[in-house]
């Protein structure tokens, strides 16, 4: 098995280096390798090591635990408040690469389109669990994103550089080109190639960024989950989508929660189902089943009635998810599973046969012949277990015929 190559020597940075080295490292590498502008076969490979690389060492903590324990994720994983996407997503198939896409395509678009300047919206995905959802949390998530140059401010331009009216297309950010034809001269137009739409060009472009303002980063947000939240609900967290070219408006980030499944509850809408375990016995008779609620340290009692039927259902109110936005709550829905009792001594099997024979009395007062060989069965059985065992009486119930 081939060994795990060192990430300071994927960037080639030292061991010391600061945040900003190791991203303008890895910009110079990924500008080389990135599958666009690089036909070596092994050089979409090499790309994904680079990336993956900086991914690490631009994350303090996966930088941290990396340094100590030579995994990111140290020797038990982060905490249940951080959490590392890796799977961006919206906006028509916009995921991971199209950040780079975006970034290494320069300022012209695909196609030699205008590029847009105002950054796109982002979209990611949340997974929580059923009582976070219930108690609302608080979410550190890591992402990668266009954000605005730290080098040039996210101006576009260098130490001493200049933004100038293009040339080319006097600012308008369109040309006209005429062709001759056999039918005669066509105009068409087009954009810039100079500028590639933008109007103006800088006679110092920033090296990290090219010019354009903004370079893909390593970013952390905290992001707030309303108590109560769906599966599908989304969040948004303003200007921390994608950075805008040169300064122009950054777009969103928006969070789409899902809620995972729980081992003991079942949500529907607002309420909660859970099932309880309540033994025949208890069932006849009626008891008391306390649980453990959705909120941490809640404690939830359930009053099983007398003569409770297997799965009927038993309604706790104000015990179940919160209500987005509002004090009040869903109710607990406890959905009952009578267990027969396999642990009872002769006695208590000879008492229960013995009331059972004295149930299976007809209106007349008589019973049928396999009804009496049941009761007699049982009458021999307690007098001779009562004699055996505690000298009693003979069985009270014998003779009622």
């Amino acid at each position: 098995m081939e060994p795990k190559k060192d990430y300071y020597e994927v960037l080639e940075v030292p061991r010391d280096a600061d945040a900003k080295t190791i991203k303008r490292a890895f910009l110079k590498k990924a500008r080389k390798l990135h599958p666009d502008v690089n036909d070596s076969p092994d050089a979409e490979e090499k790309f994904k090591e680079v990336n993956e690389a900086y991914s690490v060492l631009s994350d303090e903590q996966k930088r941290s635990n990396y340094d100590r324990y030579g995994d990111p994720n140290g020797p038990a994983g982060f905490g249940s408040d951080y959490v590392d996407v890796s799977d961006i997503f919206g906006g028509g198939g916009f995921g991971f690469g199209d950040i780079f896409d975006s970034f290494f395509g320069g300022m012209g678009g695909r196609g030699g389109s205008a590029q847009r300047t105002r950054g796109r919206d982002m979209g990611i995905r949340l997974q929580i669990t059923l009582e976070e959802a219930a108690a609302g949390c608080k979410k550190t998530v890591a992402y990668t994103r266009l954000a605005p140059c730290e080098d040039c401010g996210g101006t576009g331009a260098a130490e001493g550089g200049h933004m100038h009216t293009c040339e080319r297309c006097h600012g308008s950010g369109r040309v006209v080109e005429v062709q001759r034809t056999i039918f005669g001269q066509m105009q068409t137009q087009g954009t810039c190639p100079v500028c590639h739409g933008q109007g103006q060009v800088i006679d110092h472009p920033c090296e990290t960024c090219e010019g354009q303002g903004r370079a893909p980063s390593r970013e952390k947000v905290e992001v707030q989950v309303p108590a109560g939240v769906h599966s599908g609900q989304t969040i948004t967290v303003s200007g921390k989508g994608e950075a805008g070219v040169r300064g122009d408006a950054s777009g969103d980030l928006v969070v789409s929660v899902e809620v995972a499944e729980s081992d003991r509850f079942e949500r529907q809408g607002d309420d909660l189902y859970c099932t309880v375990q309540v033994d025949a016995l208890q069932a006849i008779v009626g008891t008391t089943v306390t649980l453990d609620g959705i909120m941490e340290g809640e404690r939830v009692t359930v009053e099983v009635p007398s003569g409770c039927q297997y799965g009927q259902q038993i309604v706790v109110e104000r015990k179940g998810m919160p209500r987005m936005g509002m004090i009040a709550r869903g109710n607990l829905i406890a959905v009952v599973r009578i267990e027969t009792p396999r642990d009872l001594t002769q006695k208590q099997l000879l008492d229960i046969a013995a009331l059972v024979a004295e149930r299976s009395l007809d209106d007349s007062g008589t019973m049928s012949e396999e009804q009496e060989g049941e009761s007699r069965a049982a009458d021999n059985a307690a007098e001779h277990f009562a004699k055996e065992r505690w000298h009693a009486p003979k069985n009270p119930f014998k003779g009622r015929r």
